[in-house]
């Protein structure tokens, strides 16, 4: 009668556990790569948008005179 008492709390306590474990080295990690995806979407949205504005320039025809 008691058993299934003491599995379910084992089994809770091992999740527990588990999920600290987890958030200790995943969360970090999460980061770190979060982190450096947003550093490379900077860097190219910087070539875009320079690209863009010296682009421009050179499309467009020379003012006839």
């Amino acid at each position: 009668m008691l058993k299934p008492v003491v599995q379910l709390a084992a089994v809770g306590l091992v999740g527990i556990v588990a999920w600290k474990l987890a958030a200790a080295f995943l969360l970090p990690l999460f980061f770190f790569v979060f982190k450096i995806g947003l550093i490379v979407a900077l860097i190219m949205l910087a070539f875009w948008f320079f690209n863009k504005k010296s682009r421009g320039k050179e499309d467009t025809p020379p003012p006839a005179a």
